[in-house]
């Protein structure tokens, strides 16, 4: 479905981002991987996605924090595969405190990463998709992008913008071939939620098994995590023609959490 189509997904070293990477290569896609880890393993990611998919990947390390470096991953983007298609900003980081104890690198850290970065890929990208009057832009925001949580005051803030920042791409594009969406996942068992389940774990005294499930009980009447896999599976609905006028949607994939 999605062959000679190129797509740029941040963070996709590893978590939600490696999930739409794989499913977009999966559809047919040539990716461009992002993110931070090992480089060996980086490496072993980005050419198995190449063999089983039979796919070009590449990668770049840019930083998020950084829009020069974001700038220059679209360039890059655009120099390797010939042309950007499909954008997927996912990339974030995550700070839990109350407010009055919120140090402000921390909150100025996570707008960067997790909202400006897609202000900056998506003013870098827009035009070529423009150009060509086709491309899917999909922000990875959160269940907290549309409700609240107590301690998390960077991440809900920076994902209820990045909701916002949809709308208004959505709007601004409404009359060409080029569509923006948000998807909102509840708890994903990413590293990231890994080590709040095991900070839970350790403060509690309790087992990991059942601060996961405390987790989970909390917000998500299913119980159960969603995968990567599944969030991978909707941003390539999103990329079909089916989803042609699905604009400026917050899709929640959530398990029920903003139901209640």
């Amino acid at each position: 479905m999605l062959k000679n189509k190129v797509a740029i997904v941040t963070g996709s070293t590893s978590g939600i981002g490696l999930g739409i990477a794989r499913a977009l290569a999966g559809a047919g896609a040539d990716i461009v991987m992002n993110g931070f880890g090992d480089s060996g393993e980086i490496e072993k990611l980005r050419t198995g996605i190449e063999s089983e998919c039979m796919v070009r990947a590449v990668y770049s390390p840019a930083d998020m924090s950084k829009p020069a470096e974001i700038e220059k991953m679209v360039q890059h983007a655009t120099s390797e595969l010939g042309h950007v298609d499909i954008l997927v900003n996912n990339a974030g980081i995550q700070h839990v405190a109350p407010i009055q104890n919120f140090p402000p690198e921390k909150w100025d850290a996570v707008i960067a990463i997790n909202l400006s970065s897609s202000f900056h890929a998506t003013r870098a990208a827009l035009p070529q998709m423009l150009d060509r009057n086709w491309g899917r832009i999909i922000n990875i925001a959160s269940a907290h992008g549309l409700v609240a949580s107590a301690e998390k005051v960077a991440y809900v803030a920076s994902k209820h913008g990045l909701v916002g920042l949809t709308k208004v791409v959505a709007l601004e594009t409404a009359k060409t071939g080029v569509t923006c969406n948000a998807i909102c996942p509840g708890w994903v068992l990413t590293p990231l939620v890994q080590k709040q389940i095991d900070a839970r774990a350790a403060n509690e005294g309790i087992s990991v098994e059942k601060a996961k499930l405390e987790l989970l009980g909390e917000k998500q009447p299913s119980l159960e995590f969603v995968t990567p896999e599944q969030l991978g599976g909707v941003a390539v609905f999103l990329c079909s023609d089916a989803a042609a006028q699905i604009r400026g949607q917050s899709i929640g994939v959530d398990g029920g959490w903003t139901a209640q």
